[in-house]
Order: structure tokens, then sequence, then C-alpha cells
């Protein structure tokens, strides 16, 4: 928000010469700073590292101070997806028992038992609540492993610090002091899952956050602060529709706006099969056509990693998000906004699920898709892939937004008719609450991962006023 150093904008601005990034970093200014991220930010991986290697890293930053731990152990293991993926393997018979990743927490709480900060925040997948081993509720352990990290971790305290146990209480309880640190005190595990939606940011992103407080600590900390909800929060369309409307690029063809017109008019040989087909309501197939008639003024431009804009408002926002988006620095940029490209195919059934949206206000599953825009997937039909294509609503909240977006971008087409595409990188990153001049870099698809994975940084930031509040 405009305290970064001139030379960032500038790099922003692609005036570094045709290598920007390293341009950047040979920069004499540049050179403290840089020293100081790479001290804060270092690659080690729980489970990879030696716990030695961790342990003095960790020592090497907070010395013998007080300490706040914050992270999430991967949640690979007790995701939805992940957990079918596993019990659906073919060519083995799963043991939930017999898969490391379910145990990584345990790195977690490691770390806890040798550090005994004041405060842990701990992150993880709605899925960890329903994850069973032997069947036996994982959530159920994690809880109490938690409480005496080290009598179930095995790990001393590091030299100088006390031996402690923890209270673990959600960040949307309002229970205090007795009530909420007492011995019939315990939350429901449901109770610590924080639905994004309604703490104002523009995506139904559920994710399960414990706060432990160090038992010594619970006298003075007295009452919790916990997440305001907000009765309607921004949605997509409040984040986004501010941002330059660009077209598709083609993939697998030379691209053109003359080819990328063409193969939109291809739409038009479906429409008696469209016309015809019962899953069409009258009122889709008559705005598609009306979409259709307005190829020739959809946008001409698919973006740029970099480009110049007529910035807008953002008014539908609060103040504080607006100002959160928005870096005065930044000026007449927006980064990472750069359309991928698509199949032909793929943009026809992109235009319906955006014309369905704006008609309807809903997505189409698989089972209500005309036949004619189905793809060529021999299981489409039945009904296992019901919404491997979805439009996010303009006027709702968006879907989660998560590391699958980088692999075709189905899941995340454009409400705008006017546009009918996936989502760009800056698009996404708006809806995860980037702010603005935070410049992704690497391939797209990396980028898009790198969106994906995110705790949305405005829920971090909620999140911190809380746990400042408590230190």
């Amino acid at each position: 928000h405009g305290d970064s150093p001139e030379s960032y904008y500038a790099f922003l601005r692609g005036e570094l010469g045709q290598h920007p990034e390293d341009e950047l970093y040979r920069l004499p200014e540049l050179q403290e700073p840089l020293a100081h991220a790479r001290k804060e930010a270092q690659k080690l991986e729980l489970g990879e590292d030696s716990q030695r290697t961790i342990y003095k890293c960790i020592r090497d930053a907070v010395g013998d101070e007080e300490c706040v731990l914050i992270g999430g152990p991967p949640c690979q293991a007790y995701s939805v997806v992940g957990r079918s993926r596993n019990y659906g393997a073919k060519d083995k018979a799963y043991n939930a028992s017999d898969d490391p990743r379910n145990f990584l927490y345990r790195e977690y709480l490691n770390i806890i038992a040798k550090f005994q900060p004041m405060i842990f925040v701990m992150e993880n997948v709605k899925g960890i609540l329903s994850a069973k081993i032997d069947k036996r509720l994982i959530f159920e352990s994690i809880l109490t492993d938690l409480e005496r990290p080290v009598k179930f971790s095995g790990v001393r305290p590091d030299k100088g610090r006390s031996q402690h146990a923890y209270s673990i209480v959600p960040f949307v309880d309002s229970r205090s002091g007795a009530d909420l640190f007492g011995e019939d005190s315990k939350a429901d595990p449901h109770e610590y899952v924080i639905e994004m939606e309604r703490y104002g940011l523009p995506q139904a992103r559920h994710r399960v956050i414990l706060l432990g407080i160090r038992n010594d600590l619970i006298d003075e900390v007295g009452s919790v602060g916990k997440l305001q909800e907000i009765d309607q929060g921004p949605s997509v369309q409040d984040v986004i529709s501010d941002l330059p409307r660009i077209r598709s690029r083609l993939s697998k063809v030379p691209d053109s706006l003359g080819s990328w017109r063409s193969a939109m008019r291809g739409m038009n040989k479906k429409l008696k099969e469209l016309q015809r087909d019962g899953r069409v309501p009258a009122e889709v197939y008559d705005e598609l056509l009306h979409w259709l008639d307005e190829i020739d003024n959809s946008p001409e431009g698919c973006g740029a990693d970099r480009g110049l804009v007529k910035p807008k408002s953002l008014k539908e926002l609060s103040s504080d998000l607006r100002e959160w988006y928005v870096d005065p620095k930044l000026k007449n940029y927006v980064i990472n906004h750069d359309a991928r490209g698509h199949m032909e195919a793929d943009l026809h059934r992109y235009l319906y699920y955006s014309v369905c949206a704006k008609v309807t206000g809903s997505s189409p599953t698989s089972a209500n898709l005309p036949r004619v825009l189905w793809p060529a997937h021999k299981n489409f039909k039945s009904g296992k892939f019901a919404d491997r294509f979805r439009v996010q609503i303009g006027e709702s909240q968006g879907n989660t937004v998560t590391s699958h977006i980088s692999k075709d971008g189905h899941s995340f087409i454009h409400y705008d008719p006017s546009q009918y595409r996936s989502l760009t990188v800056r698009e996404a990153a708006r809806i995860q609450c980037f702010p603005d001049n935070y410049y992704f870099v690497g391939p797209r698809t990396q980028q898009y991962v790198q969106v994906g994975n995110a705790v949305p940084p405005y829920l971090a930031y909620k999140l911190a006023q809380i746990v400042y509040s408590l230190i």
C-alpha cells in the first residue's frame, strides 16, 4: 500500500528491461530488503528437512523470545477428494493408518512442544473433521495431542522454555472466561469451521482453523475477539467487474481476433439442436441468440501480464476491502490479467454457461446440459461429472478457488456472456483477496496454483488482528 520501493513499481510497469526479475534483484537499494526476505522466507519442509535443521532455523529466528506459530499441515490425506481417490485406487487396498500424510500434523505438534509458543494457529481443510483412522475420527486425536503437545509428541521443550498445556478455541466463538476455557467448554468440532463468505470475503471457502492459547496465559486473556459476521458480503461481480473486459485466446490453432470470431460463429451450427433440446429454456435460447449477434462487439484484446487500464472505483465494496485491494502507487496498471487459450468446443460451452447464469442465476449440471454441448468424455453422461463445468455467478460469492484452476479452468467460467472464458490469474486472485500489487511469478499454470493453494490474505489479516490483540 505505497510502502514498497519505487523500483518494485517500475518492475510491475515493465520498465526494467527484457528480464525485469533479474534486473530487480541486482538493484543496489534492494540488497538489504532482499537479504531480509531470504532470511524470513526459507524453503523448509516438515517431514523432509531434518528436525535439527528446522529447529536451528527457528532458534536463530526467535532466540529465547516468546513466539507465535502459524501454519497448517499438508491436507491431501484429509480432503474429501483425496480420500475418495485413495479408497478408489484399483491397484491396492488403501489403509489410512499406513499413510504417513495422515500424521504430518505431528511434525507441527513437535514444533509446538519444542518452542512452546504463546499462541498457535493451525489451518486445514474441512474434510479433516470427517477423516478416520481405524474407525476413529482423526480430528479428535489431533485436538487431544495439541492440548498436551509434550506428552503426545515425546519432544522436550527447548532449553530455557517451560512445558505447558494449551486450550483450543474457535475464531468464531463468542464465549468468554470460564465458558471459553472451563472444563466443560469443549467446542463442537464444526465450530472450528470458518465459512469465509459470512465474514466479508467474496468466496464460499470453508476451512478449519484452530486457535491454541497457552494455559498459563488464560487468566490474562479473559476473552477472545471473534470474526465479525457480515449480513451481505461482496459478490464475484463486486470484486472483478472493474477489470478490463478481455476475450479468450484460442488453443490448438493459431489465434487472432478473426479466427476467434469465426470460432464463436461456429456456435450457429448448433442452434437447431439447441432449440430442439428440451433442456434449453426458451429464455436461455433467446439470450444466446442475442450474444451471438454481439460477437463483433465482444472485447478484442486478450489482456496482458502487465497492462494500462482505466481505473474504476470498486464502489460496491466496503472501504476497508477496497483499500485492501487498491494500491494508489500502482496507478493505472493491472497485472496478471492475461486470458488463457481454450478450444472452440469449450468456448461454445462457456458461452452457454454464462448465458444460463445471466438468465437463471444458476450453473447447469451435466444432467441439464444440452447433448450437443457435451464434451467427448466417455463417462460424462454417468453423472459423476455434474460440476465439471461451472460458471461463477456474478451476484453471489464465488466457489472455492482451488489449485485445480491451473488444469483447465472449466469450473471457473466468467459470468459475463460477452467474455465466456475462464478466470484470469488476477480475477482468481481478487476472489482470493490478494492485493492488486501482489505479482505472481512463473508460468501461468504455476501462478494459478499459487492463488488456489493460498489462505485468503484478507482473512489472514483479520485473524492476525485477533492474535495481535491477545499478545
